[in-house]
């Protein structure tokens, strides 16, 4: 398939009456196994025409074999003067590569790829596959992911990368990133369009940016400097092992692609040309996707894109409904749904028994369900969205064996006094917001065991309670009220400990053996985790 992709781009290109006079230069001779190389072609005389139509093609293979791997290029530049390629090695080694461009004599070069045991993109883990896994490293990846839509909307970069940085302080490792979209701010949040930020995402050129009704988009062309803000945002977060998910649209927005129309698959394959090269991106086809796209798109629409990226990046959908999953495709990476209710536990319980019942498993996560200190009209009535509540959600939804994303509060506000937040809609927030410190102490404790070897028993402790067990090594237990638990432990001596889910401190217990142990009571009231391991 990926030859009669490249046979197809070289037969598809335009024929020329003169060979174009190009410069090809190359980033390096030698780059980090899951790091790329780009090839770079300069024009003397760029062509006429629409330069985002002309197709460039790259072909990469190992040194010594015949496994090419066909790569699209892009035009980074309004007037086609400058075109790249890029490709990510996943094995060290020597490559050669070939460049085609319409017109002109194929280009030819080589490079080596040094291992510098980078983590590669997550996929899922073949051996436990209600989990992720780092290719490349092999380590098991705990999704801890947070919310902020329009992140890009900051026209300073050292926002971005400062918000960034607090995510990466505060252990999340999976930020939900709009590409294109716009909203019209009415959330009955405090977050307003500045000079600073705004919720107008322009990846194509428009006539008027700021009309969130018709801002007169040309769908035949890209701003390249919106992708390239993008792309620096995406090589922040890789340096700091965070995966971006890359979000095509949002539903809030009045301006969509005519489904299934060039212009649409022209962003979809810019897309891929451009990001798909960076190791630490996931795709999700569009937030609140069935409100503006049906199922077969959806399907269609995955399959296709899951064809065209040549590095396979794990793919999903967000809808609003959650029965609009695609659970049994090949391209259907793990499940995105939002449910805002507050019976979570048992509720992603039966999303891993729906996906069981499809004949594929894949992670199961819920990645909106609800937004610190937000209440709209449909969602469970105050207190229900505070921090603590949040909190304690998602280490239901963990406790279950599934993973979870939700989003910070706005209320420190955007252009509104004291204009320190932004939370769920931008990324910005301040030492005064402190819901995902409570989701790293979660971060901590699962990462205390081998929790992917884990399944969800909470018949082996009290009602109420919550287990995830490899029977006969390991029992970690989620006490939502605290007080003291009854574990059934397989025959075997153990130690034991508390985890406190609002401090992270682990105190130890002692010795565990009964087969009906108790533990005693923990130091205060309220929620607590218990840890037994052999």
């Amino acid at each position: 398939m990926r030859s009669l992709l490249l046979f197809s781009l070289l037969t598809a290109l335009p024929a020329w009456t003169a060979p174009p006079r190009i410069q090809f230069t190359q980033s390096a001779a030698e780059v980090a196994v899951y790091d790329f190389v780009e090839i770079t072609l300069r024009l003397s005389e760029p062509p006429s025409g629409n330069p985002f139509a002309l197709a460039v093609a790259g072909s990469f293979a190992p040194a010594n074999s015949s496994e090419r791997t066909p790569v699209e290029g892009f035009c980074d530049s309004d007037d086609g003067s400058t075109y790249r390629v890029r490709f990510t090695p996943s094995k060290p080694g020597g490559y050669n590569f070939t460049i085609a461009f319409p017109g002109a004599e194929p280009h030819h070069g080589s490079f080596r790829a040094i291992d510098k045991q980078r983590r590669g993109p997550i996929r899922v883990d073949p051996e436990h596959p209600w989990h992720f896994i780092w290719e490349g490293s092999g380590e098991h990846y705990y999704f801890n992911g947070t919310t902020a839509f329009w992140l890009m909307g900051w026209r300073d970069e050292r926002v971005i990368r400062s918000s960034l940085d607090r995510f990466h302080r505060l252990k999340v490792n999976r930020v939900r990133v709009l590409l294109a979209g716009r909203t019209n701010t009415m959330y009955g949040e405090p977050a307003m369009n500045t000079n600073e930020w705004s919720v107008f995402l322009s990846p194509w050129p428009a006539v008027k940016a700021d009309d969130f009704f018709h801002p007169g988009f040309d769908y035949t062309r890209f701003r390249v400097e919106h992708w390239r803000r993008f792309e620096r945002m995406l090589a922040w977060a890789r340096e700091r092992d965070m995966i971006i998910s890359v979000i095509f649209d949002i539903a809030d927005g009045q301006v969509h692609l005519t489904p299934y129309s060039e212009d649409e698959r022209r962003y979809f394959r810019y897309a891929v040309a451009r990001l798909a090269a960076y190791s630490n991106v996931t795709w999700d086809l569009g937030d609140d996707l069935d409100t503006f796209r049906d199922d077969k798109w959806a399907h269609e629409t995955g399959s296709w894109l899951h064809g065209v990226d040549p590095y396979r990046h794990l793919a999903t959908t967000h809808p609003v409904h959650r029965e609009h999953q695609d659970r049994a495709a090949a391209w259907f990476g793990f499940t995105s749904i939002q449910e805002w209710g507050r019976r979570q536990h048992a509720l992603m319980l039966e999303q891993r028994e729906l996906q069981r019942a499809a004949g594929r498993i894949i992670p199961q996560t819920n990645e909106e369900y609800g937004y610190e200190d937000h209440y709209p009209l449909w969602a469970p009535a105050p207190p229900a969205d505070s921090a603590d509540v949040l909190r304690r959600t998602a280490w239901d939804i963990a406790m279950a064996g599934a993973y979870g994303a939700s989003g910070e509060t706005v209320r420190r506000g955007v252009g509104v006094w004291p204009d320190t937040g932004g939370g769920w809609m931008n990324g910005r927030g301040d030492d005064t917001t402190t819901m995902l410190a409570g989701y790293a102490r979660l971060y901590e404790f699962m990462t205390r065991f081998e929790w992917w070897k884990t399944e969800p028993r909470d018949e082996l402790v009290d009602a109420g309670n919550w287990c995830l067990a490899e029977t006969g090594r390991v029992y970690a237990v989620y006490l939502p009220n605290g007080g003291a638990a009854t574990v059934k432990l397989a025959p075997g001596r153990y130690q034991a400990e508390w985890f406190d889910p609002l401090t992270g401190e682990a105190i130890p217990i002692g010795q565990a053996e009964d087969p009906s142990w108790t533990s005693p009571a923990p130091p205060r009231k309220g929620d607590w985790a218990l840890l037994v391991r052999r």
